[in-house]
Parts: structure tokens; sequence; C-alpha cells
């Protein structure tokens, strides 16, 4: 059976294709995402997908593999990237990767948001550009948790797990919505409110929602105008929950403090972005998984995902469509 991957992924992942003995892998040798037009020829006629959450398949790539394709694995959490009503109509399986990537996201949420929080970029930078002349007793003041108000956009895996970590920093209060209470925010003394409610009262905002019609451009005027002039804004979801233009108005013209951002869109974000020119916004690559250990193991579970839709097993982890 033929299998194509459509990008480098670490050797853990790649060894158990190629010891399974029942496949031949097509890989696209590189570390940046395979061209549109070189992805409709190399999955022709394949039996199954390997793919990332930058690779768009559509209907134009499902059509170019034809009635071969019984599986697609994406080596990812997410799959807005993939045509799911497609998928169900064709009878094509999908497999996914929940849960093995919560802590590493969780951690970097945290991570973000201290470094947002207390300006560590920018003394960074005034370090570098011989900005540190002495102390000041105002100099780089920034905002801590100890005794502050959190709130949660979406406290699913991720949302819960960003909630446990912060909860040890002295946060007073945790807030949360979402379409309806979690039974497990009780882990963390969580308290679910109305999205206003939230956004009124929270010093720190964390976004921690699926992509959905529903919060597509969520974040948007209206939301920061609800925010507290000090509060802090955090999204390491999607990029397109949030309406950067917005965003970035509310940061130019202090209604909200400051932001950081781990996803954008598009993805990479220009260089010449409005938002790049702000001090009080910290926006990272999209590295929320991006440990050593996780990637390997987000690679094992696609490699495995793939070869069990091959062989018409249970999947380790399927996305029921």
């Amino acid at each position: 059976m033929k299998v194509f991957v459509t990008r480098r992924i670490p050797q853990e992942g790649m060894a158990i294709l190629k010891q399974a003995g029942i496949c031949e892998v097509s890989v696209w040798d590189s570390d940046e995402p395979v061209p549109r037009s070189d992805l409709l020829k190399r999955v022709e006629g394949v039996h199954g997908l390997l793919c990332m959450l930058s690779d768009r398949i559509d209907t134009e790539v499902l059509d170019a593999a034809g009635p071969n394709l019984k599986v697609i694995s994406t080596l990812s959490v997410g799959f807005d990237h993939l045509a799911i009503d497609e998928l169900r109509k064709r009878g094509i399986r999908l497999g996914y990767t929940p849960d093995v990537l919560t802590d590493a996201t969780a951690e970097l949420t945290v991570a973000l948001l201290l470094a947002t929080a207390r300006r560590l970029p920018e003394g960074i930078q005034e370090v570098k550009s011989g900005g540190w002349s002495s102390w000041k007793p105002l100099w780089l003041c920034g905002y801590g948790l100890s005794g502050s108000t959190v709130g949660v956009l979406g406290l699913g895996r991720i949302g819960l797990a960003i909630a446990q970590r912060l909860k040890p920093f002295g946060v007073k209060r945790l807030l949360y919505t979402g379409r309806h209470p979690k039974p497990h925010a009780q882990e963390v003394d969580g308290e679910y409110v109305p999205l206003d409610t939230l956004l009124c009262e929270s010093d720190f905002v964390v976004v921690s929602c699926a992509l959905t019609p529903d919060t597509c451009g969520l974040c948007d005027k209206a939301f920061f105008s609800k925010m507290k002039t000090t509060a802090v804004f955090i999204n390491t979801s999607r990029g397109a929950v949030v309406n950067q233009d917005d965003l970035f108005e509310a940061l130019s013209i202090g209604q909200i403090a400051a932001a950081g951002l781990d996803v954008t869109s598009p993805e990479p974000l220009p260089t010449d972005h409005p938002l790049l020119t702000l001090t009080n916004c910290v926006i990272l690559p999209h590295i929320g998984s991006a440990t050593y250990s996780t990637r390997a193991t987000m690679a094992k579970l696609s490699a495995n995902n793939l070869l069990a839709g091959l062989t018409r097993d249970a999947m380790p982890s399927e996305l029921k469509l």
C-alpha cells in the first residue's frame, strides 16, 4: 500500500512506518510545506496520507488521491485544515493526536503569559540595546498573577491544564466560559460565568477554545472593549479566533494592556504586520507543542493511526466522523 507523508517527521514515527512492512512510504523530504502542485501529484493513488496542520486537504486533494485513499492521519490535535464533510462522504477514516500535546501547550501558554505580563522581551531588548542605565522604580513594570483573576475561554483538556498550572501562582479567582459548565472545573475551583462577566472581571484572559463557526472572529472590537484596560490577553488556540485588526487597535489605544499570541492568521505572520510594531504584543511562531518528547510522541501516534487505518484495525486516536 502506498503512503505519502507531507513533511519530515521525527524519526520515531518514520521508524514505525518502515518497520511495519505493509506500506511503501514516500516523504516530502523537507522541513518546509510541500507546494500545492507537488502535493496534488504525490497523493495520486495513495492508500494513506500523513499530513500536517499546515496542509490544506480539501476536495481537490481528495479527488487527486482517488478511490484508493482509505485513511488520513494528521500530526495535530486540530482538524480544521481538513474537508471533514468530504471525508465522511467518501468513508475515509481520520486519525489525530489529542491529549499528547496537552502538557506542552499548557506549559507554553503559561510561559507566554508570564513573558507578556512581565514584559520580558522588552527587558531583553533593553539589555541588548544599552537601554538599561540604572534601576528605576517604575521602569518595565508589568502585571503579576498573585491575587489576580484569570479567565479561560474553553476549559477542555488544554484549558484545564493551563488553569492547573496557573493556580499555584496565587491566582485568587479562576473564571471560565464555554458552551456549558464542565464538571472537571472542580479540579481547579473554577467558576462558570457568562463571557461578558469573564471579560469584565479578569486580569488575564486566556483563549483555549476550538475554532468553530461560533468562535471564528470571536475576539473582536466589542470583545476587547469589555476587558479591563490593565488586562493581558493570551491566545494559544487558533489564530482565526482573533480579529487581528481589532486587537491592534485595542493595544494601540490602551484598551487592553498587552497581548501574547502563539497563533496568528495567516501563519507565518507577514513581517510587516502592524502587530509586530507594538512593544506590548508578544508573538511566537506556533510552538505550543514544540518539545522534543511531545513531537516524537505525536509522530508515533500519527504513524500508528495511519497503519491501523490501512489494516482496518482500531486506531489509537480516531476522530469519529
